[in-house]
C-alpha cells in the first residue's frame, strides 16, 4: 500500500510511542496496523507421535494469552495469539498441547456430507437423502414403511449445495416464525434475522434489534430452535446472561431447561453434517 501526505509522518515516533500518533479511526485498527506479521505463515506443524497436524494461527487484539480451540466444522485446531505474541512461542505452546490436539480431533463425531444415503435429522428426524430425476428441486416424503426421506431432483453434482441451500431456507422459516412469537410477548422488535454457520455459538444478537442464528438449529428437535430464539430476542430486553434475563427466557419459554440440556448433550453433533472427513 502506498500512502501520499502532505506532511512528513513521524514513523520513529509512531514505533516508540504508537498510543500518541494513532490513523484516524478507531484505535484498535490503528493498533492493529502494528502488530501485523507479512510474512507470517497462517498454519504451524504441530507432532504427536506418528500423527501431524497444521494448526492454523490467528492474531487477535483483545487477546491476553495463548488458546487453544478445535474447529468442529472446518475440523482443525486453532490457536489464538496476543498481538504482541510471538511465533515461537505459538509453536512452543502449540506443540506442548499436541496430545491435547490429537484427543480432541479424534473424537469429533463422524462427517456426514450431504450424499444419497446419508441420513439428516430434519428438526430432530432422520431423514434419509435420496436422489431423483427432475428439476432441481428439494422436498420430503414418508414411505409406505414410515421412513423419512429428503428427496433431491437435478444433477448429481449439485446435491450437496442444493440440501445445504434447503436445509438454510427451512431453518430461516422456523427462526423467523419463533422470533416473530417472541417479540411481541416481550414487547420488543427484532429489525434482522440472518442465518450463518456460526461454530462458537448458536445465535447472537445486537442492541439494535439484529439477530444471526446457526443454520444448524434446523437439525435439532423444534423445541430447541424455539429456545434459542426465545434466548436471542430476550437480550433484546436483557443484554446480559443475569438471574433476570433468565427469568425473561423462562417466562416466555416453559421448554428452557430441557432444550439446554439436549444441547449439552448433542449439540456438538450437529457439526458433523454438510462436511467430509
Amino acid at each position: 500500500m502506498i500512502c501520499f501526505c502532505a506532511e512528513r509522518f513521524q514513523w520513529r515516533r509512531l514505533w516508540q510511542i504508537p498510543g500518541d500518533l494513532l490513523f484516524p479511526g478507531p484505535a484498535d485498527m490503528a493498533r492493529a496496523l502494528l502488530y501485523r506479521r507479512p510474512t507470517e505463515p497462517s498454519t504451524i506443524p504441530v507432532r504427536h507421535g506418528s500423527q501431524f497436524f497444521a494448526v492454523r494461527i490467528r492474531r487477535h487484539r483483545r487477546a491476553r494469552r495463548y488458546t487453544l480451540r478445535i474447529h468442529p466444522s472446518d475440523r482443525e485446531a486453532i490457536l489464538t495469539m496476543p498481538p504482541r505474541g510471538t511465533l515461537a512461542d505459538a509453536k512452543e505452546f502449540a506443540q506442548r498441547h499436541g496430545a491435547w490436539i490429537a484427543a480432541r480431533l479424534g473424537r469429533l463425531p463422524k462427517a456426514a456430507p450431504f450424499l444419497p444415503g446419508t441420513l439428516v435429522p430434519l428438526r430432530g428426524h432422520d431423514h434419509k437423502i435420496v436422489h431423483r430425476t427432475g428439476r432441481g428441486t428439494v422436498w420430503t416424503e414418508v414411505r409406505e414403511s414410515g421412513e423419512k426421506i429428503l428427496c433431491v431432483a437435478g444433477e448429481t453434482e449439485h446435491i450437496e449445495r442444493r440440501v445445504l441451500d434447503f436445509l438454510k431456507r427451512e431453518a430461516r422459516k422456523d427462526l423467523q416464525k419463533a422470533c416473530d412469537r417472541y417479540a411481541p410477548e416481550l414487547g420488543v422488535k427484532v429489525t434482522r434475522l440472518s442465518i450463518r454457520d456460526q461454530s462458537s455459538r448458536w445465535g447472537s444478537c445486537t442492541s439494535a434489534g439484529s439477530l444471526s442464528f446457526s443454520w444448524r438449529l434446523i437439525l435439532a428437535p423444534s423445541y430447541v430452535l424455539d429456545y434459542l430464539a426465545a434466548h436471542e430476542v430476550a437480550h433484546l430486553v436483557e443484554m446480559n446472561h443475569s438471574a433476570r434475563f433468565w427469568r425473561v427466557v423462562g417466562k416466555v419459554c416453559p421448554q428452557m431447561e430441557r432444550a439446554k440440556t439436549w444441547l449439552d448433550s448433542y449439540g456438538n453433533d450437529l457439526h458433523r453434517y454438510g462436511i467430509s472427513d
